[in-house]
């Protein structure tokens, strides 16, 4: 019987044995396709971030070698500069570097993306580069060259013992550290060399964009939790006896306090912050399912508005909105004699089933309400207008502030119109003509912005 059985089940058996050693060879030739898969695209963001790391330093003395007078010559160099260095630092990210000390390389390219971008936008022919930006490009291409030099170094122990990236990547993950790997030395020790570069005299414009938000901007006296959860009391509406609080990075330039409070039908409840010094709301949050859409935008922009001159917002006016979800997104500027504050803006958050308001982020307005004296703008509306393309149909015009691509404070023309079927708002700098900025609007906005 259990011969017989025997000669029945062998031929099964057999077809299964080889069945599973047809998958598992077919699985491992699948995880060796998609292994070197991954290793060809690291290898080729390696050599594509040393032929730019070498360009870079390349584009900088050709851009230094120019006539300082030549600005056309120097706004070329300073694109390409600009070109060169943001590729390099996509092929970075490619890279399995984000468990690898190279923080301040990374920095160093950014910064000089940067510079390069600030610089190269400007009108050279008005605002030339000056004595101190010409030093810097020269610390510039000096750096570039031993950065370049490193990284040909690493390059060439890649080509001669063809190291894997796949290597690299496996060593990061485990932690092992002390392993000898060639490319982790190589990128550990041209990090390095980097932090030990003399400091470089970045322009203001740069810097501007590493500067971090912190209370030390803020004004008015510091508060306690007990002054917090009274302000929030008053904001909610509700009794203080049921908002806990508590106290973030005490000490530090992020100081703050977080609110919370229980809501029915809600598992996160209520949930706010505000600011240590001045004791001002920087957000809330009150999120909730809206199962149905009853009210349309201009209706939440509406409600919004009366919410926000309730709670002490004055003088805001609707810039954008958005729908999600059965919930209107709107954003409002703050309007001062004639002109809208784009640095001065909230965002709120209306549920679209019966008009609530579920949430409110007040962070630029908190950061960046000042006293402002703005000059009378050099151009005339119709001087402004000559700027724009015939073909672009002026629906609305306003005077507009706003924080342009190098983060200049700028005065503008504020015009939405028509043109190739799309509704868009372009900003026209009000001293010397220059377009600023484009928004396109998408059907709902563009619906709104003409009710």
């Amino acid at each position: 019987m259990y011969k017989r059985l025997s000669i029945v089940m062998f031929p099964f058996l057999l077809l299964a044995l080889i069945g599973t050693g047809v998958w598992g060879y077919l699985e491992h030739q699948e995880k060796n396709t998609i292994l070197m898969k991954a290793e060809n695209q690291y290898q080729r963001a390696f050599h594509d971030l040393s032929f730019h790391l070498d360009k870079l330093h390349t584009e900088l003395g050709n851009t230094l070698a120019v006539n300082s007078t030549s600005q056309d010559a120097y706004k070329k160099g300073l694109i390409n500069v600009w070109r060169i260095t943001s590729q390099a630092q996509n092929e970075i990210s490619q890279l399995p570097l984000t468990m690898l000390p190279f923080s301040k390389t990374e920095d160093f390219l950014s910064k000089i993306s940067n510079f390069a971008y600030r610089a190269a936008v400007r009108d050279l022919s008005k605002h030339p580069l000056d004595e101190q930006e010409i030093k810097t490009m020269n610390a510039l291409y000096q750096h570039s060259t031993e950065i370049a030099k490193d990284l040909r170094d690493v390059q060439t122990k890649v080509l001669q013992n063809n190291l894997r990236w796949m290597d690299v990547e496996l060593a990061l993950a485990s932690n092992k550290e002390n392993q000898d790997n060639a490319i982790i030395d190589g990128f550990s020790t041209m990090d390095k060399k980097v932090g030990e570069y003399p400091e470089i005299s970045w322009s203001p414009a740069v810097m501007s964009m590493y500067q971090r938000r912190d209370i030390s901007m803020l004004s008015g006296p510091e508060v306690t939790a007990e002054d917090v959860k009274q302000k929030a009391a008053k904001f909610l509406g509700i009794d203080a006896s049921a908002l806990k609080v508590v106290e973030n990075g005490a000490g530090t330039e992020n100081h703050s306090f977080s609110v919370s409070a229980p809501r029915d039908g809600s598992p996160d409840g209520i949930q706010m912050d505000f600011s240590s010094k001045g004791g001002q709301l920087l957000w809330f949050s009150a999120p909730r399912d809206v199962p149905e859409k009853k009210l349309d935008l201009r209706q939440a922009r509406d409600i919004a508005a009366q919410f926000l001159d309730e709670h002490d917002y004055k003088d805001m006016t609707a810039v954008s909105y958005d729908e999600y979800y059965n919930t209107a997104n709107l954003t409002f500027a703050a309007r001062t004699n004639d002109v809208i504050n784009y640095l001065e803006k909230v965002a709120v958050r209306v549920a679209l089933d019966n008009g609530e308001v579920t949430g409110l982020e007040a962070s630029d307005y908190v950061f960046d309400k000042k006293d402002r004296q703005l000059p009378a703008p050099k151009l005339t509306n119709e001087e402004a207008l000559k700027t724009l393309s015939p073909n672009f149909k002026v629906t609305s015009v306003d005077k507009a502030l706003i924080r342009n691509d190098i983060d200049e404070e700028v005065l503008c023309y504020q015009y939405v119109g028509r043109v190739n079927g799309g509704v868009y708002r372009v900003y026209i700098n009000a001293d010397s003509g220059a377009e600023e900025k484009i928004d396109h609007l998408g059907a709902d906005e563009a619906a709104a912005v003409s009710q």
